[in-house]
């Protein structure tokens, strides 16, 4: 049994990285591990935070340990936290990277644990080089590296993109595993009845954070197509918007697409994140950039047919063909999937290949994988 410490966000906070921490906990709470969450009492600043709110609106049902303990912005509590964990002797810190901003807090925390001689240092890597760059990244990323004793990284481009920065530590490939925490699975019509859609249509989802990266743009150009317009089909959007709004509202009116959007601009709880895939019988991501995506994992679990760009890690994880399509960042190329899709019925088709290929996303092997590069550290 080890004794692991998760450092990164989760409840009270929302979004996928608590979702994504709640879950590792728990996962190796099943593999008989003893697991406790640090997460922040700062995240953000709230003038730097471009949602409504960091924090859940929902009670936490999970039963891991989780304490309040680390602000994101003050050095002095980076120490604080760092020497105090140095003398509690986890064998396995995990902390999460996927942006930039939390590298002087993470590898000061980091920096401090190591001076034990046991803990070991391991990142599941989100991201090696951002989504959206600013200067100074490759700076921080390098210092961040340097205090690390091994990585996981969740889709090959990622892996590559780390060797940049270190090609010797000790490093593991995992896909991200499933998201099955969000509810059980809703049939279309009990979703649509719950989301009062009109059932004469089917429907298409855009879900998550809404950045321009995301590639919504293209989607609502897509979706003006002559090859989409007959078909009894609309888009649902569902997510909060961290880019202007106005943007895409206006392409969704310029294009007179206002009867065939629906929009939900709003962070979806996680007690409600079956309902709109329950209503889907197609994801698109039609992403501009990306490394791996915890949309597609929830797409995998609640076995829903997928549109995805091939950018970074996306094309690894949804097989053309087989579970539905890859495509380039192009809107004639996005429009005929979709309509492939509905006007030749792929729908039991590439169901069944989801069923088959979603046994490979567990997170058995996750918590394997880590085991696996804490052992070659040790060595």
């Amino acid at each position: 049994m080890a004794k692991v410490l998760i450092i990164g966000t989760a409840y009270p906070y929302r979004g996928g990285l608590a979702v994504y921490n709640e879950r590792l906990a728990k996962a190796f709470t099943d593999n008989g591990d003893d697991v406790k969450i640090e997460t922040f009492k700062l995240q953000y600043p709230d003038f730097l935070f471009p949602g409504k709110t960091q924090y859940a609106e929902w009670k936490y049902e999970g039963n891991v340990s989780i304490k309040r303990t680390v602000n994101s912005i003050n050095p002095l509590n980076w120490i604080k936290v760092g020497k105090r964990l140095r003398k509690e002797k986890y064998d396995i810190v995990i902390i999460k990277y996927w942006l930039p901003f939390m590298v002087p807090c993470f590898g000061t925390i980091a920096r401090q644990i190591r001076k034990n001689g046991h803990t070991k240092i391991i990142s599941i890597l989100d991201n090696v080089v951002p989504h959206e760059k600013r200067i100074g990244d490759k700076i921080f990323t390098r210092w961040f590296v340097k205090h690390v004793d091994g990585f996981i990284s969740m889709s090959e481009s990622v892996q590559s993109d780390l060797d940049y920065f270190n090609k010797e530590k000790p490093r593991g490939l995992c896909p991200h595993p499933l998201y099955d925490n969000f509810g059980k699975s809703l049939t279309i019509e009990e979703s649509l009845k719950q989301l009062k859609l009109d059932d004469n249509y089917k429907y298409i989802l855009f879900f998550g954070l809404i950045r321009d990266y995301k590639g919504l743009d293209l989607l609502l150009e897509a979706f003006a197509k002559e090859v989409l317009k007959t078909l009894p089909i609309k888009l649902i959007i569902a997510g909060e918007f961290y880019s202007d709004s106005e943007k895409y509202y206006q392409i969704i009116e310029n294009l007179d697409l206002t009867d065939r959007v629906i929009v939900y601009p709003k962070f979806i709880p996680d007690n409600e994140v079956n309902l709109y895939f329950g209503a889907a019988s197609l994801v698109v991501q039609p992403y501009k950039s990306a490394t791996q995506s915890g949309v597609t994992q929830i797409a995998y679990h609640f076995e829903k047919p997928m549109v995805v760009t091939n950018v970074g890690g996306l094309s690894e994880i949804v097989p053309n063909g087989k579970v539905g399509y890859v495509v380039d960042i192009d809107t004639t190329e996005i429009a005929n999937a979709i309509a492939d899709f509905f006007t030749n019925d792929r729908s039991e088709q590439f169901i069944q290949g989801i069923k088959e290929e979603k046994q490979k996303y567990s997170w058995e092997r996750m918590i394997n994988t880590i085991q696996t590069v804490y052992k070659q550290i040790t060595l």
